[in-house]
């Protein structure tokens, strides 16, 4: 390099990654098997100018500060360790290949698929690559991590009042006509008036992201002209990923948060620590495993040149391992500190309660983050399975967490199917789901209810179709899964027959009204309040088109059904007995249980009712004076009809001087709002395959 050559002082060890102070930056990294660990500096142009050896190393961190003069904000940086490289052992040291640093804030480039990131050489993994990977590989760049953000502050919305809405942060804004062109697709697009306007209206409170930390596309799905779009293979987990900003992903990151907080809306973000973007054995070299494979990765005890593969991927992130929890710590407090963020959904979550023995409640990274001050009161939601032995844990996380729970949505996509013997389980998964959560001081807001996510159909193709449509993948249909309870009415797909469109539509309200007026924390996919069609495709990981983005004209084509999520997110809002912060019992208080179960006949259901296996009909009795003595809100009672013929369903008698009232009904094509007074009325007619909704109030 042309001028003085750099000199690192000593710097510190913590804390981890790339840290400006105003006088220079600190450099620290983490490797218990490396002999040197060189920074290597680069130019705007990606061009390789100086190799530094870190000076110090304090236990297994090395580190090293740069002063202001040879590099600030902006510099660009990356790793080269010396070390052993003898997979058989473990290690895979390889000081040919460049590595970002696990702690990046932001990388600049892409990564380009080249032989050269491969750490072995092809069909000899046992010898090492020689061939240098710095073209290839993206840069890490220094940050100033200061922002002004105001006088906002965070929503801090309790989990009872809680409602999630998931949505991709390209996909969501991509077509959005109100949307400056240059915005849509970003982070600023998602800050724009009009999406937070729609976000507001609906009366979402929390916004769940798909990955925004940066992650690349699979080598097989690059080689098939396709791409990463949900974005779970991640490469740096500190850094936003800048395909998602005009200019500074940071930045801009930033910005959005702060856009969606001064509108009320919290930020829970989908992380993925379960695995690495690096692979099987062979799979390239780019951080992790160059640094110290051993420490970061689970290695079979028999073959530790291989990985053992509890998510799916081809390698499984060690969190038995100090350094790695160490590690996942200080970036959760990253993106809660700096970057704003509310929460965080974790991705194949039983990886992070694993040892050496398998999946445990009181793992240290749990224990670690219940005493941490800045995560203690983090929201925190487990996607409750992997693909290792033991994988499925629903109901088996810690308290103050809380849990995707996917036997909401089978039961209830089956109920409404007409599958039987369903009554009980309906009942309970409607309740709160106290069969799975009700331990260890667990809440019914332990269970995030939905009927359709990202990963899997939507709403609208739930009620469309019966078999998987994937052939864009180019997976030969393989792929997604083959087990969707899903029903076409009749017809696969796109349909004319009046009647058909009819009962799809009843259908997603059914699915709709149930998930909203269960206990525990209701979740929608992103446009299924408009019902967005993927037709057909239960696995859109790759389809980064219109197959996956948001049709905004879909707003005003079913406006109707956008109303009712509307008017639902409204009512349960105003309605303390459908956000409770303990599980029904069946227990009286006064003149009324919190909970009645009733059978069509107007009794509560015996436990001969409870087992008849053609029984798709109940009422659900909530009775609002043992909710709260305050309320001026009259007892709840909704009624369920999974029956593909009417129904006549006797009414309990209201409370004294109270008639019921139809709030909604489901099988009308406008269900709501509004109130229709039954004064007098013993019997209610109920339509085949319906919800209503009643509430008792005074005449």
């Amino acid at each position: 390099m042309s001028g003085p050559v750099p000199e690192l002082e000593a710097g510190a060890p913590q804390p981890s990654g790339a840290h400006w102070t105003g006088n220079g930056t600190n450099f620290a990294v983490f490797s218990a098997i490396a002999d040197r660990v060189e920074l290597c500096l680069f130019d705007t142009h990606g061009r390789e100018r100086a190799r530094l050896p870190l000076p110090a190393r304090t236990g297994d961190i090395w580190h090293g500060f740069l002063p202001a003069e040879f590099g600030g904000v902006g510099t660009l940086y990356g790793y080269r360790i010396h070390g052993p490289y003898q997979p058989s052992e473990g290690h895979r040291c390889n000081p040919a290949k460049l590595l970002i640093d696990p702690a990046a804030l932001a990388l600049s480039g892409e990564l380009s698929w080249n032989p050269a990131l491969n750490g072995g050489i092809a069909g000899d993994d046992r010898t090492p690559d020689a061939t240098d990977s710095g073209s290839w590989v993206p840069k890490c760049r220094v940050v100033d991590r200061g922002f002004e953000w105001g006088s906002v502050r965070r929503p801090h919305v309790p989990w009872r009042d809680t409602v999630i809405y998931e949505l991709h942060v390209k996909g969501y804004t991509r077509l959005h006509p109100r949307v400056p062109p240059e915005y849509r697709g970003k982070y600023l697009g998602l800050a724009h008036p009009a999406v937070i306007d729609h976000l507001h209206r609906l009366g979402i409170t929390s916004v769940e992201l798909m990955p925004c930390h940066a992650w690349i596309s699979e080598h097989f799905v690059v080689q098939r002209g396709l791409t990463n779009y949900w974005g779970y293979n991640p490469i740096a987990w500190f850094a936003p990923d800048a395909r998602y900003a005009v200019a500074d992903p940071v930045v801009e990151f930033k910005t959005m948060v702060r856009a969606l907080h001064a509108a009320g809306l919290e930020v829970i973000l989908d992380v993925v620590f379960n695995h690495t973007a690096e692979g099987n054995q062979r799979g390239p070299t780019l951080s992790l495993r160059g640094f110290d494979n051993a420490s970061y990765y689970r290695l079979p005890p028999h073959d530790r040149s291989q990985y053992e593969n509890f998510a799916g991927t081809g390698n499984t992130v060690s969190f038995d391992h100090p350094a790695v929890r160490s590690l996942v710590i200080d970036c959760l407090r990253y993106w809660v500190s700096d970057m704003g963020v509310d929460g965080f959904r974790f991705d194949l979550a039983p990886v992070l309660g694993r040892d050496s023995s398998g999946y445990s409640t009181n793992a240290p990274l749990f224990a670690a983050l219940r005493s941490d001050p800045v995560l203690g009161y983090t929201k925190l939601i487990a996607e409750p399975w992997d693909v290792g032995p033991g994988g499925y844990q629903l109901g088996h996380f810690p308290a103050g967490w809380s849990e995707w729970n996917d036997r909401f949505r089978d039961t209830t996509r089956a109920f409404w199917r007409g599958d039987h013997p369903l009554l009980g389980t309906f009942a309970e998964r409607f309740a709160g789901s106290s069969d799975l959560f009700r331990h260890h001081g667990r809440k019914p807001t332990a269970t995030i209810n939905f009927v359709a996510s990202h990963d899997g159909f939507t709403l609208a193709d739930v009620v469309s179709y019966n078999d998987r449509h994937n052939e864009a993948n180019l997976e030969n249909g393989a792929d997604g899964h083959p087990h969707n309870l899903s029903w076409n009415h009749g017809v696969e797909g796109p349909t004319d027959d009046p009647s058909i469109r009819a009962l799809r539509r009843r259908q997603m309200r059914n699915l709709l009204a149930t998930t909203l007026l269960a206990q525990g924390v209701p979740m929608l996919l992103a446009g299924d309040e408009m019902a967005r069609t993927q037709r057909g495709n239960n696995n859109t990981y790759c389809q980064d088109n219109d197959l996956s983005w948001i049709d905004w004209d879909l707003v005003e084509e079913n406006y109707d059904l956008v109303d009712f999520a509307r008017h639902l997110i409204l009512f349960r809002r105003s309605r303390p007995g459908l956000r409770r912060d303990t599980f029904l019992k069946g227990a009286r208080r006064g003149a009324a249980k919190d909970v009645s179960w009733l059978h069509p006949a107007g009794r509560e259901l015996s436990e001969a009712d409870w087992n008849d296996p053609g029984a798709r009909c109940l009422g659900v009795l909530m009775g609002a004076g043992t909710i709260s003595r305050r309320t001026q809100y009259g007892d709840l009672l909704v009624i369920f009809n999974a029956d593909d013929a009417p129904k006549e369903f006797v009414l309990p008698p209201p409370a004294a001087g109270t008639s019921w009232c139809v709030l909604f009904d489901t099988a009308l094509r406008h269900p709501g709002p509004g109130t229709r007074m039954l004064r007098n009325l013993a019997t209610l007619p109920l339509e085949p395959r319906s919800t209503v909704l009643l509430e008792s109030q005074v005449e």
